[in-house]
C-alpha cells in the first residue's frame, strides 16, 4: 500500500516549507559540487522499488520501465507485482521487517524509490510506527550499508512534522522517519511530500475515488499548483533526483514538478 490516501488528498495545506534551513543550505552546496563532478557522466540508474502494489509505487515503476536513464529495476514486495519487463527483476519476500537474508541480492544498486506505506486510520501510534518507521528505517539501514553510493527517495506526505511535536500522530511518525533517513550515510536522500496525486491513465492501483476527482486536475493544477502533482511527475522527479540532484532534501509538489521537468546536469549551472 502507499502512504495514507487521506494524507495525499488532504485539503489542510499547512506545509512546513522552512524545515531545517541549514540542511537546505548544505544540500544546495552538495548539489553544486555534484553537478561539477557528474558533468559528462553516462551512468545508468539501477533502482530498487518498494510499494509497487500501491498507487504511488506503481506509478514510479511505470516511469522507470519507460525511462532511458533507468537500466534495471528490482521490485521487493510481499506478493508478486504481476508485471513482466526486460528491465524488471522481482523478489517476493514475506517479512520485510527483516531483509537481511536478501543482502546479496540488494547489492549493486544506486537508487531506492521507497513507496511502501499504510494509512494511519484506525491504528495506534505503536502500530503505525512499526510499519512507517521501523520497517522503513530497517530496509534503509541495510541498503545504506550495502550501497554507499545510493540515492534514497522516500514517499512521505504533505503536512509531515519533522519537529515530531505536533498534534497529528501520523505527521509526527512520518517526521521521525524522515529525520532518521536523512541521517543515514546515503550519497543523498530526498523526502517526497505530495498532496493530491493525479493518476496515470491505465494503471490498475489507482484508488476508486479518483474517478470522481480526476476531472478537477486541470483546474487544481492552475489554481493550487503548490498542492497538486501526478504519478508521472513523481516518477520522473525520482529518476532525476538520482541523475541530476536537487537543491533541497524535502520536496513539496512545486519541487516535484520542477525536478520532473528539469534540464540535464550538463545544461545546468
Amino acid at each position: 500500500m502507499t502512504a495514507s490516501r487521506l494524507h495525499y488528498i488532504s485539503w489542510t495545506f499547512k506545509i512546513r516549507e522552512a524545515d531545517e534551513p541549514d540542511l537546505h543550505t548544505a544540500y544546495r552546496e552538495r548539489e553544486r559540487r555534484m553537478r561539477v563532478e557528474q558533468r559528462g557522466s553516462k551512468g545508468k540508474i539501477k533502482a530498487i522499488i518498494t510499494g509497487v502494489t500501491g498507487m504511488v509505487g506503481e506509478g514510479v515503476l511505470h516511469e522507470c520501465l519507460h525511462h532511458p536513464d533507468v537500466e534495471q529495476v528490482l521490485v521487493i514486495g510481499r506478493k508478486p507485482c504481476g508485471i513482466w519487463h526486460p528491465k524488471l527483476k522481482e523478489i517476493v519476500h514475506a517479512n520485510l521487517f527483516d531483509v537481511s537474508p536478501l543482502k546479496k541480492q540488494l547489492t549493486g544498486y544506486n537508487a531506492c524509490f521507497f513507496s511502501l506505506g499504510v494509512s494511519s486510520v484506525g491504528m495506534s501510534e505503536a502500530e503505525y510506527s512499526k510499519i512507517t518507521y521501523d520497517l522503513t528505517v530497517h530496509v534503509a539501514e541495510i541498503l545504506a550499508e550495502l550501497n554507499p553510493d545510493m540515492v534514497f527517495c522516500y514517499v512521505t506526505a504533505s503536512g509531515t512534522d519533522r519537529t515530531e511535536q505536533g498534534r497529528s500522530m501520523w505527521a509526527r511518525v512520518k517526521g521521525r522517519t524522515e529525520n532518521a533517513l536523512l541521517k543515514l550515510p546515503f550519497k543523498r536522500a530526498y523526502m517526497f511530500r505530495p498532496g493530491y496525486i493525479q493518476p496515470t491513465k491505465g494503471l490498475k492501483n489507482t484508488h476508486r475515488y479518483y474517478a470522481y476527482l480526476s476531472w478537477l486536475y486541470p483546474a487544481l493544477k492552475l489554481l493550487i499548483p503548490a498542492h497538486v502533482t501526478s504519478q508521472k511527475e513523481i516518477g520522473n522527479a525520482m529518476i532525476h533526483a538520482v541523475s541530476r540532484g536537487y537543491e533541497s532534501p524535502i520536496l513539496h509538489c512545486k519541487d516535484i514538478a520542477r525536478l520532473a521537468k528539469s534540464d540535464p546536469i550538463e545544461n545546468r549551472d
